[in-house]
């Protein structure tokens, strides 16, 4: 199944990069303006990932909802678990209840895809890999950002070879089918807030392609342990 899922995903790549040429790292303003409501809302989000945080071990690998993705969730042994509040455009109301405040800021942002708290066990890295689809854009908020024993923040991302530090309340808004890895380099958990987002300014063509990828999708075992 892997190697399936690598072939369609090397396919679908190269669709989009013939048709559609951005930089790694995009301009929030431009491709989500809605970007500024959670970041001035980001410590009361941080509130409600901590709250699920306090249960963490319920809270599912990244490999448990995409069994192709073994190879980058658990290469090394730790763990890298999702909330999922929102997939594929498919909510999880039993996830949304527990986050109100998360949720209303999704419900009121139609271009949010996916959203999800994204929980890195101390030193877990996931390797270089690059995402499958250039229909959305993925925004990643800072909520709990540990820093390492020389005082720098210690959850490094690296996007197309560039590191980045994101400190809580930071953000970022990126194209991860460029290649990227994330490593936590600290003794605590690191604890992001990421949300896909559908592409502006798409031509019609890769529109319909991407709604079409999006509602295949939806119906994968991504969503299943919350069916």
């Amino acid at each position: 199944m892997p190697a399936i899922y690598d072939r369609a995903a090397d396919a679908v790549r190269w669709v989009y990069d013939r048709r559609i040429r951005t930089p790694a790292i995009l301009d929030a303003a431009l491709y989500f303006p809605r970007a500024q409501e959670f970041s001035a809302a980001w410590q009361t989000i941080r509130d409600e990932a901590l709250a699920v945080a306090r249960e963490l071990a319920t809270v599912p690998r990244f490999h448990e909802l995409m069994r192709a993705q073994e190879s980058i969730s658990a290469s090394d042994g730790l763990d890298w678990r999702v909330f999922v509040l929102k997939a594929y455009g498919a909510d999880i109301p039993r996830n949304l209840a527990r986050c109100p405040e998360t949720a209303r800021l999704v419900a009121d942002s139609p271009s949010v895809l996916s959203a999800s708290f994204s929980f890195l066990a101390p030193g877990k890295h996931i390797p270089v890999h690059r995402g499958p689809f250039r229909g959305v854009v993925r925004f990643h908020l800072g909520l709990s950002m540990p820093r390492g024993a020389d005082g720098r923040v210690g959850a490094i991302l690296w996007v197309d070879g560039v590191e980045y530090r994101l400190d809580d309340g930071d953000t970022l808004l990126w194209d991860d089918t460029y290649p990227h890895e994330v490593l936590n380099a600290t003794d605590e958990v690191r604890i992001a807030l990421l949300l896909d987002v559908w592409r502006q300014g798409m031509p019609a063509d890769m529109v319909l392609l991407s709604r079409l990828l999006v509602a295949g999708a939806r119906s994968a075992a991504y969503l299943s342990p919350y069916r």
